[in-house]
């Protein structure tokens, strides 16, 4: 173990500790009222519906995306990491637009004006994220303008404008244009022969405006920024040919090095201004009077009623087509676009003037994040490889060694510092592969688009397993992978469960049947992230393989509902939802308040990605209230206001924002035996009451240590830690002086590397 870890039994101290975006989140229950449990008055006098004690779910969210972008324009963070920050928060933020401003716009629309608990209405809220989204964007222009893009260059890596190229690399990147761009473009006309043409979510565009003599009205034309080509196009030194102009595939090429004189460092123009100064070749004949780029964000909270569909599978087809042409919510438009374009573009999307954001181009940086791609060790972080787990590793290549591993003891992985394909793909290729198994049960939320997970299970069932599989289908923006994935294992005679009518399926869990000697056993994993090897190495995420019969027995009912229609009420050890989560959770919460108002030490630690749920906030309160000390660890969402006299004085709220998204969710309640959850559910009305969810106990004490020194670490954070006032706004903590830089990312990377080394040296 590193110096890093405290002793066995090491006090908690008592502070501290973000989208894709993003496990990318779902829209959740709109009435944002939680369930209708409690009193609307608490304790003391503590009024549980006054908005006063709400922070708006929203401004919220966007309060961590603030937070992603100032680890943009953080200059301890390498330079081509501050670009990935970048690309992030466009990322998030155009997930935000399309799932809640969508939303707040289909409210708008159908006249619903039921306020949140922090006593906004719709339209309320609408006006609110729109003004404070504005400066957002400004300052993400601003921070690669002003500040990363010189930065670029000052290393040897130049995002050029067409101004800055010689004639000769004009005509090398003309020669590339004819050749590879302009087969590829589609320039769509509006005029009175051509309606308007469907502007794509999220796509960039040109608008063009041209005219074939001087009193001709100007014509507008959208030509759309081909996505299958890179954004980033490559310029060669003078003279090379076209090919020096022309990326090598779909990824940016590699850098021999932003130092070497010869090469002349990385310089790129961009694939919007290449069309832009080839215009002509599209357009020949007529006068080309002003260019601009634009981008639309459409709705994508569009839906069918499951309780009448008739078929699940036609009813999320229909849901994929139906987004293609939803509503337009934002119009981002470059800040020098003619007036003309304005005019068009706002009347022939119906967008309102507050949802127009014009900005200095570029626009979509998104797709800087392909710079990450250069062979720049020098500009980025160190890199990182998940370790194999302990005691996995000291299973011998026999599958039977990892049920008998589970079997001795229960084990606790944490990804991305454990290896995902190490610990939980090899769980299940153990089952697949053993002639002792009789059954394999996952359920199945996101899931790589090149899953070894469901290869996997389709190897188990063609190896006379019996495998049932719940696929989500309607995982918001993975719909369609999901759907061909479905297919893909019904075809195997897998059998599959689409979803559950009025509910998501958000529980990661998989369950392996195995017949031994003494009878049947149940091998469990329930974990906080998705069976998706990608997000594993990028979200910070755990996972609890345990032989525990009550476990199992709880996960054979779960799975029993998944492919039945019975859901259960009562489980054993597992927290479930919707059944006994919510109620578990309120009285695990009140349990401290108690021993805290007869004198004893009363302690709660959660760390989660989201606090939304009025209900459980309440219930924090009077906790606090109560006197028991409280620390939350929350990503993103929080409507809970920390330090409030006599209300939240014992409450503090911290946010971990770092290379890796935390993601894992940890319940700790220091007069609870157990004590310790961990599972997929977040403290949000949505997953205690609209979705399927599971939360494990932590019933091994050297697991509990372990849970309790994650938690410590990410509250000695004083480098991506950052603390919550009782506005909702965030200050970054950070190292006083001369004080050591403690960042818990780095900590859990460095223990897993010191932890496999003092297994394999001799």
């Amino acid at each position: 173990m590193t110096d890093d870890r405290p002793p066995s039994g090491a006090e908690r101290p008592d502070a501290e500790n973000p989208p894709e975006s993003e496990e990318r989140p779902d829209t959740e229950d709109r009435s944002g009222t939680g369930a209708e449990a409690g009193a609307a008055t608490g304790r003391d006098g503590f009024d549980r519906d006054d908005p006063q004690y709400y922070l708006n779910r929203e401004l919220s969210e966007l309060e961590f995306q603030k937070r992603v972008l100032a680890e943009a324009a953080d200059e301890r963070n390498p330079l081509l990491e501050r670009v990935r920050f970048l690309a992030i928060f466009t990322t998030n933020v155009d997930e935000f637009f399309r799932k809640r401003v969508g939303g707040l716009k289909q409210q708008m629309a159908a006249g619903v004006d039921e306020r949140t608990p922090d006593g906004r209405t719709p339209r309320e809220q609408w006006t609110d994220v729109l003004e404070t989204a504005r400066p957002m964007f400004e300052r993400q222009t601003a921070c690669y303008r002003e500040t990363l893009r010189p930065a670029l260059a000052d290393a040897g890596i130049g995002i050029l404008d067409y101004d800055d190229l010689t004639d000769g690399e004009r005509r090398e990147l003309r020669e590339y244009f004819e050749s590879s761009v302009l087969p590829t473009l589609t320039p769509l006309t509006f005029d009175p022969a051509h309606p308007f043409p469907h502007i794509s979510n999220l796509s960039l565009s040109l608008a063009v405006l041209t005219r074939a003599d001087p009193d001709d009205d100007l014509t507008f034309s959208r030509v759309k920024v081909p996505r299958n080509q890179p954004r980033l196009v490559r310029v060669g030194p003078d003279g090379d040919g076209p090919e020096s102009a022309r990326p090598d595939g779909d990824a940016l090429p590699s850098s021999d090095g932003a130092t070497d004189a010869d090469a002349g460092g990385d310089r790129f123009v961009l694939l919007e201004d290449v069309i832009a100064d080839n215009l002509d070749l599209l357009f020949p004949n007529v006068e080309v009077v002003d260019y601009s780029t634009f981008r639309v964000t459409r709705n994508a909270e569009v839906g069918r009623d499951e309780e009448v569909a008739e078929d699940l599978i036609e009813m999320i087809e229909e849901v994929l087509e139906e987004r293609r042409f939803a509503t337009v919510v934002r119009l981002e438009l470059e800040d020098d676009a003619h007036p003309h374009v304005r005019e068009i573009l706002t009347d022939q999307l119906g967008v309102d003037d507050r949802e127009v954001f014009e900005r200095r181009g570029p626009l979509a940086l998104r797709d800087f994040d392909s710079l990450l791609e250069l062979d720049r060790p020098d500009l980025k972080l160190d890199g990182w490889s998940p370790k194999p787990h302990p005691r996995f590793a000291d299973a011998s290549a026999d599958d039977t060694d990892v049920f008998a591993e589970i079997r001795a003891d229960d084990v606790l992985v944490h990804h991305p510092y454990h290896s995902f394909t190490g610990t939980v793909q090899r769980f299940l290729e153990a089952a697949a592969r053993d002639p002792d198994v009789l059954a394999i049960k996952a359920a199945i939320y996101r899931t790589a688009s090149d899953s070894k997970v469901v290869e996997t299970l389709i190897e188990a069932a063609r190896n006379g397993k019996q495998v049932a599989v719940m696929v989500e289908l309607k995982a918001r923006f993975d719909e369609e992978n999901n759907l061909e994935w479905a297919k893909r294992l019904e075809s195997e005679g897998i059998h599959v469960a689409y979803g559950t009518i009025g509910y998501k399926t958000h529980t990661k869990t998989s369950l392996v049947v195995r017949d031994e000697e003494d009878g049947v056993e149940l091998y469990s994993h329930v974990g906080t992230g998705n069976y998706h090897s990608g997000t594993a190495e990028r979200y910070e995420d755990l996972g609890l393989f345990t032989a525990d019969r009550d476990v199992g027995q709880d996960l054979v009912k779960l799975f029993n509902y998944f492919t039945g229609h019975s859901l259960h009420e009562q489980y054993r050890e597992l927290l479930v939802a919707p059944g006994n989560m919510r109620e578990r959770f309120v009285d695990l919460i009140r349990n401290e308040a108690e021993c805290a108002r007869r004198g004893e030490d009363a302690r709660i630690v959660a760390k989660m990605n989201r606090l939304e749920d009025p209900e459980i906030v309440a219930e924090l309160y009077e906790a606090s209230m109560a006197g028991v000390d409280i620390d939350l660890v929350v990503r993103d969402i929080c409507r809970l206001r920390p330090g409030l006299d006599g209300v939240s004085e014992n409450v503090d709220v911290y946010s971990v924002v770092g290379r890796f998204l935390e993601h894992s969710r940890i319940y700790s309640f220091a007069n609870d035996d157990p004590g310790y959850y961990v599972g997929s559910a977040d403290w949000m009305t949505r997953n205690l009451d609209n979705r399927v969810e599971a939360v494990a106990p932590i019933e091994d004490p050297r697991l509990r240590e372990r849970l309790d020194w994650v938690l410590a670490t990410l509250l000695t954070d004083n480098r991506q830690r950052w603390e919550m006032r009782a506005d909702g706004s965030y200050e970054q903590i950070r190292p006083g002086e001369g004080e050591d830089v403690r960042s818990a990312q780095e900590t859990f990377m460095r223990e897993a590397e010191a932890t496999l080394r003092e297994r394999t040296d001799p």
